[in-house]
């Protein structure tokens, strides 16, 4: 027989592991709330991601790709950027948002939110340009 927790403590179980979790990550979304960014701390390397919701045109998904393709970028603290194969979509989560003109720094990672769009790049200076007309990665 497995032992079954009160309802009490697994409800704060339940909120403990969100908070924890909230704690562990943060982000920010454009003020058109149309691209997302969250950044995944983990020691000396740390992950990044960002996600646009609306763009022009979307590039064809890979042949080894069976999820969503073309709106997910993501970079580690070092090193190259890349458009990932994805299955969720953080353009769906609540996140402060940080208004044009401003600069967002975390876990050695620096935006620029603009009107035209969000650049991002990590340590090495690599990283991604991303708007509704145009997606670079540098």
């Amino acid at each position: 027989m497995r032992p079954t927790l009160p309802l009490a403590s697994l409800l704060v179980l339940v909120l403990a592991t969100g908070i924890a979790h909230a704690e562990d990550t943060a982000g920010f979304q454009s003020p058109s709330k149309n691209i997302s960014c969250l950044v995944f701390p983990d020691g000396d390397k740390s992950a990044m991601r960002c996600d646009i919701a609306a763009m022009d045109t979307r590039p064809k998904r890979p042949a080894n790709c069976d999820l969503e393709y073309g709106q997910a970028f993501m970079m580690d603290s070092k090193g190259a950027a890349e458009r990932i194969c994805y299955g969720d979509a953080l353009t769906d989560k609540p996140l402060p948002v940080t208004a044009y003109g401003q600069t967002w720094q975390r876990s050695g990672f620096t935006c620029t939110i603009e009107q035209t769009g969000v650049t991002c790049f990590n340590t090495d200076r690599h990283g991604f340009a991303l708007s509704r007309a145009k997606q670079d990665i540098f």
